[in-house]
C-alpha cells in the first residue's frame, strides 16, 4: 500500500505544530492586555482603599510614656490630622512639632497603627540638676539641656550653682569655656557620683572648670575638681568615706591622692 503523499505529510505536520504564528501572537497580546488591565484595576483599587476609603482614615491618637506631661498635652502639640487618610499622615512633621512645642520630650516615635490609629511613644527628659531662676527652677537633663521651668523643685534633684567671681581664675574659666560647657561639666560630675553620694547631694557648685564641689545633705562637702576622671574619683570617694566616716571634707580632685579632714 502506497504511503502518504508529500502534500499530505506537510498538512499533518502543520496540524501537529499548532496554530499559525499570527494566531499565537494574537493570543499572547490578549493575555498581556488582560494582565495589564488587572494590574490597573488592582492599582486603582489600592489607591482608593488608601486615600478614599473611610475605613483607612485616622480616627484616634494614642499616647504612651508620659510622666510629667499629660497625654492631652502631647495630643494637642502633635496636632495629628484626624480624619485624613492614614497613608498621607506626615509622621516626621508630627515629630518635629512635638520637639518644638514640648522641649521636655527627649525622643518620640510616631507610628501608624493600622487601620485607624496613630501612636505617639514619648520619652521625657529627666532632670539631673536644677538652676534657680527667681522663684522658679530650670530643669537640666543629662546632656546639659535646660528644658523646662517649674515652680516647685523636683525631689532628689540637686541645685546647680554657677558661682565664679568677677576676677581671677573663675571668671577666666567662664570666659574661656562658656556657661553651657561648665554646666555640662557639672552634669558630667553629677552623673559619675557614687549612688549613695548622689542621693544625698543637695548642691553642685561650679567656681571654674577645675573647681566643681558638692554639698551633701548632712553638711559634708566634696571637692571634685574638673569633670574628668569621674569613675576614678567615685572609687576614691567611696573608699575615703569608708576609711574616714567622721570626716566633714573630702578632696578627690586628684583621685590618686585623695584627702579628708574635719570631724
Amino acid at each position: 500500500m502506497a504511503g502518504p503523499t508529500t502534500a499530505e505529510r506537510g498538512k499533518r505536520q502543520q496540524e501537529s505544530s499548532g496554530p499559525p504564528p499570527a494566531r499565537r501572537l494574537g493570543r499572547l497580546r490578549l493575555r498581556v492586555i488582560v494582565v495589564l488591565a488587572l494590574l490597573v484595576l488592582v492599582g486603582v483599587g489600592s489607591a482608593w482603599a488608601l486615600y478614599g476609603s473611610a475605613y483607612l482614615r485616622v480616627r484616634h491618637v494614642s499616647v504612651s510614656g508620659t510622666l510629667v506631661l499629660t497625654p492631652a498635652e502631647v495630643r494637642e502639640a502633635a496636632d495629628v490630622p484626624v480624619g485624613d487618610p492614614m497613608v498621607s499622615v506626615d509622621t516626621d512633621a508630627i515629630e518635629a512639632r512635638l520637639r518644638r512645642k514640648l522641649p521636655r520630650i527627649d525622643t518620640v516615635d510616631v507610628v501608624r497603627s493600622w487601620p485607624q490609629g496613630i501612636g505617639l511613644k514619648v520619652i521625657e527628659r529627666t532632670p539631673v540638676l536644677l538652676v534657680r531662676k527667681g522663684g522658679d527652677f530650670v530643669e537640666v537633663d543629662d546632656d546639659g539641656v535646660r528644658f523646662a521651668t517649674v515652680s516647685q523643685a523636683p525631689k532628689g534633684v540637686p541645685m546647680l550653682e554657677l558661682s565664679a567671681s568677677r576676677t581671677g581664675s573663675g571668671a577666666a574659666s567662664f570666659r574661656r569655656f562658656g556657661t553651657a560647657r561648665l554646666v555640662r561639666e557639672a552634669v558630667r560630675a553629677a552623673g559619675d557620683l557614687p549612688a549613695a553620694v548622689a542621693r544625698s547631694t543637695r548642691t553642685v557648685q561650679v567656681r571654674s572648670y577645675d573647681a566643681i564641689s558638692l554639698r551633701l545633705g548632712d553638711g559634708r562637702t566634696v571637692a571634685w575638681g574638673s569633670g574628668e576622671n569621674g569613675p576614678a574619683k567615685a572609687r576614691a570617694l567611696t573608699a575615703l568615706m569608708k576609711a574616714a566616716p567622721g570626716a566633714r571634707y573630702f578632696d578627690v580632685s586628684v583621685p590618686t591622692a585623695p584627702a579628708s579632714s574635719g570631724s
